[in-house]
């Protein structure tokens, strides 16, 4: 094992720590999809959702190695009131990076007629399709006169998209848009390189989109 890697994996332990939800359970999970492979870059992303009296916590951990894309997702959820009896529901998945379809970059800066270099990004989405899953969305038509009334249908956007993934400075600090940063340049690095690989890197016009909108996260943003 060289250092660097041994590095990188340490480095993934800390990133795991520090988002403090269940890190053991998690970096052993983590490590076990893994299956003895070294990690290059990662993503560790918390988030809270509250419902009335209710929070509920889930942690999406995205971490790629020379040949693969292994995503964890944990969640827990709690069996009585008091909160004593918590039930944690893990779900992972191992994809292949020659596998890998899209990765699309999105990102959102504030004042732009005002931009500089050394502006940081305010939001970025991170957005993979390998399995050819899609987004549809949907919303009123219209011919571009305020004052029409008249019904012009539904337009919309499909997007492929099999996680998505919106790291905001506001909401995860400055630090952790950078660090999703380097893992998009990173999985960029390892598909675009694959050699059987049909995937292909886009960079859009910025729209805003959810958190993770894939299969993971998809019943979260139902409660």
């Amino acid at each position: 094992m060289t250092p660097s890697l041994s590095a990188q994996r340490r480095d993934l332990d800390a990133s795991l720590e520090r988002a403090g939800f269940y890190p053991r359970l998690v970096a052993d999970v983590v490590h076990d999809a893994l299956d003895g492979r070294e990690p290059l870059s990662h993503v560790a992303h918390l988030e809270t959702h509250f419902e009335r009296t209710e929070v509920h916590r889930h942690i999406t951990v995205l971490v790629l190695t020379e040949d693969m894309l292994v995503i964890t997702h944990v969640d827990d959820q709690e069996l009585d009131e008091a909160g004593e009896q918590v039930m944690a529901q893990i779900s992972t998945e191992s994809v292949p990076v020659s596998q890998i379809r899209s990765v699309v970059l999105s990102y959102l800066y504030a004042q732009p007629q005002d931009y500089k270099p050394s502006d940081q990004v305010r939001e970025m989405t991170l957005a993979i399709a390998w399995s050819g899953g899609q987004r549809l969305d949907l919303g009123p038509a219209s011919c571009g006169d305020p004052q029409c009334e008249a019904d012009h249908g539904y337009t919309g956007t499909v997007a492929q998209e099999d996680i998505v993934l919106r790291v905001s400075a506001e909401a995860d600090g400055v630090q952790a848009v950078q660090n999703a940063k380097a893992f998009a340049r990173a999985l960029r690095k390892v598909n675009t390189a694959s050699p059987t690989s049909g995937g292909y890197v886009v960079d859009p016009p910025v729209r805003r989109q959810p958190g993770f909108g894939g299969r993971f996260t998809r019943a979260h943003h139902q409660r």
